[in-house]
Parts: structure tokens; C-alpha cells; sequence
């Protein structure tokens, strides 16, 4: 839930994602989110640095995680909007343009159905 508990967050991560993220904001600064859908990687959430990475004017913004924005690209988020994003890190090769590219492990985004109640608040939010 987000900071008015009647409102679900719509993005969040894992400990081991919030500590990859932490990392990578040391080596390279304020970092972002972008999950585009397309190809090239696009079905993985890509980190990039914030100063150069420019968000699309349809993009949305679906939260923060360990402080650093997440941006959807708006045809992936209407796929999406009924989900809450969970960012995990699992073994293997990140993104090709994605900061984590080289350390050994990549962002992975899991997702579970908000529930009946979770997409009323949405709604009542005007958030859905």
C-alpha cells in the first residue's frame, strides 16, 4: 500500500533489488526506470542515469523504487495497470543498454493482480 494506505503502490522491489539499485547509484549517480515492452530488452525493466535518460511525454510514472523513479511506457502500462510490479533481481545478464549490464545479475519484474478492493481504491484515486 502507498503512503494513504487506501491506495495500493503500483511498483515496488525486492531488498535485492533495492541493494543493486543502491550499488549502481554509487557507481553512476541518480539513477531511473524505464519499462518500454518492446523488443531489445524492453520486456525487462531498464535502469539508466537519470541525467541521460529523457522520459517520454506519454510515459508514466508509476512510483519509486529505493528512491529512484519508474517510468512506463503508456502501451505496456495499459497491459499492466491492473498489476502491481514487483522488481527482483535474479541471475544472468542485464539489459544491453541497462546499468546492471556486466554485474552478473539483471532486474527482473514480477507482478501479481491487485485484488477487488486494491482496484476500487485505484479507481476511487482516479489512479485506474
Amino acid at each position: 500500500m502507498s503512503s494513504d494506505a487506501s491506495v495500493p503502490v503500483r511498483v515496488i522491489a525486492t531488498p535485492q533489488a533495492e541493494e543493486l539499485i543502491a550499488r549502481l547509484r554509487a557507481k553512476h549517480g541518480p539513477v531511473l526506470f524505464h519499462q518500454s515492452g518492446g523488443c531489445c530488452d524492453g520486456s525487462s525493466p531498464m535502469c539508466y542515469p537519470q541525467a541521460e535518460f529523457i522520459v517520454g511525454d506519454r510515459d508514466v510514472r508509476l512510483g519509486e523504487i529505493a528512491g529512484a523513479p519508474f517510468y512506463m511506457n503508456p502501451e505496456q502500462y495499459e497491459y499492466w495497470k491492473h498489476t502491481q510490479l514487483i522488481i527482483d533481481v535474479v541471475r544472468g545478464m542485464g539489459g544491453m543498454f541497462s546499468l546492471e549490464n556486466g554485474e552478473g545479475v539483471r532486474f527482473l519484474t514480477r507482478s501479481r493482480l491487485f485484488d477487488d478492493a486494491e482496484v476500487e481504491a485505484l479507481i476511487a484515486a482516479g489512479q485506474l
